[in-house]
C-alpha cells in the first residue's frame, strides 16, 4: 500500500515564477516528484495546481473543493502569491461559489483551516513580496496575516525567494514526509528552513575574500566584491552560492549581478534600489578597515 499525502497548490497574487521554477527541479525532476514515491511507501498526490492541471473552470474547482472535503486534516495547502486583504474580489479571485467570485483570501483561509500544514512558496507568500510593495492598493499581505485574519493556527513553512530554488520546496516536502512536520529548532524566526535558509549568502560568497581585503568593484565587469554597487547578500540568508541554480550551473553573484536580498522580508521596498549600496547596515568591519587605508 502506498500511502498519498494530497496537495492543493493555489495561486494568489504573483507571477507565476514560483510555479515556473518549481517545474524546473532536476534533482529529482517534477516528473519523479510527481509520479514516483518521492520516499518509499509515500507519493505525492498533486490534486489542484492551476498551471500544469488540465481542468479548467468549473471541473477543476470541483476537484479542489472535493479534495478540502474528503481529505480533512490529511492534505497540504501550498499558496504561491501574497494574499489580496481588500475585501472587492475584483483584487483576485478563484472561482465562483452560487454565481458570486471567491476572493482568493476566502479561498486560502478556508483551505487553510481543513489541512494539515500550510507551505507559503515564494517571497509573495511568505513576506507580501513584490504585490506588498508600496503603495500597496490590494492590501496584499503574506499568508501568514491571511491566517491571522481568519484566526487559523495551522503549521507554517515559508520558503521564501523570487523565486525559490526548486530544491528548497522539494527537499522541505520530502523532509516532511521523512521526518514529519518541522520543529522549532528546524526553522529559523521567519519559518523558514535552516537546512536551505541557514546562512548568510556573505558567509558563502566566493567574493568575501575580495570584501575582507577592501576590494570592491567601482563598475560591473570590475574584479573584485559587489558591495558598494549594491549587493544584498550581507544581509540575506539562503544558500544560493552552495547549490546555485540551473542544475548548479550558476549564480547571480557568480554571473557578475548583486544579490537584491529577494529571500528577506525587506523585500523589495527596502533592498532597493537594487544597485545602491546598504547604508545604515551592521557589517564585518575587516573590509571597511583596509578601504579606509587605502583611501589614506
Amino acid at each position: 500500500m502506498v500511502k498519498e499525502l494530497p496537495v492543493i497548490y493555489l495561486q494568489t497574487s504573483g507571477c507565476s515564477g514560483c510555479a515556473v521554477s518549481l517545474l524546473n527541479a532536476a534533482s529529482p525532476t517534477i516528473k519523479n516528484v510527481l509520479i514516483d514515491q518521492i520516499a518509499p511507501g509515500v507519493h505525492i498526490n498533486l490534486r489542484f495546481h492551476p498551471v500544469i492541471m488540465a481542468a479548467a473552470g468549473e471541473m477543476a474547482i470541483e476537484v479542489m473543493e472535493d479534495t478540502a472535503e474528503q481529505k480533512k486534516g490529511e492534505y497540504v495547502l501550498v499558496v504561491d502569491g501574497a494574499v489580496p486583504m481588500a475585501t472587492d474580489a475584483v483584487y483576485g479571485a478563484i472561482g465562483e461559489r452560487d454565481g458570486k467570485p471567491v476572493t482568493m483570501l476566502q479561498r486560502v483561509t478556508e483551505l487553510a483551516k481543513d489541512s494539515l500544514a500550510v507551505i507559503a512558496l515564494g517571497t509573495c507568500a511568505a513576506f507580501g513580496g513584490i504585490p506588498a510593495a508600496k503603495p500597496n492598493p490590494t492590501n496584499a499581505q503574506p499568508v501568514s496575516k491571511a491566517l491571522e485574519s481568519g484566526g487559523i493556527n495551522k503549521p507554517l513553512i515559508n520558503i521564501p525567494g523570487c523565486p525559490p530554488h526548486p530544491d528548497w520546496f522539494v527537499g522541505t516536502v520530502a523532509s516532511v514526509i521523512l521526518s514529519g512536520l518541522p520543529t522549532a529548532d528546524d526553522l529559523d524566526d521567519l519559518l523558514r528552513p535552516k537546512a536551505f535558509y541557514g546562512k548568510l549568502i556573505h558567509e558563502n560568497c566566493p567574493n568575501r575574500a575580495y570584501f575582507d581585503e577592501g576590494k570592491f568593484a567601482k563598475k560591473f565587469g570590475d574584479e573584485g566584491c559587489l558591495y558598494e554597487l549594491g549587493c544584498k547578500g550581507p544581509i540575506t540568508y539562503a544558500d544560493c552560492p552552495l547549490r546555485r541554480w540551473n542544475s548548479g550551473t550558476n549564480w547571480v553573484i557568480g554571473a557578475g549581478a548583486p544579490c537584491n536580498g529577494c529571500t528577506q522580508p525587506e523585500f523589495p521596498d527596502q533592498t532597493a534600489p537594487f544597485y545602491e549600496k546598504l547604508v545604515d547596515v551592521d557589517l564585518p568591519v575587516i573590509g571597511a578597515y583596509w578601504a579606509s587605508k587605502e583611501e589614506k
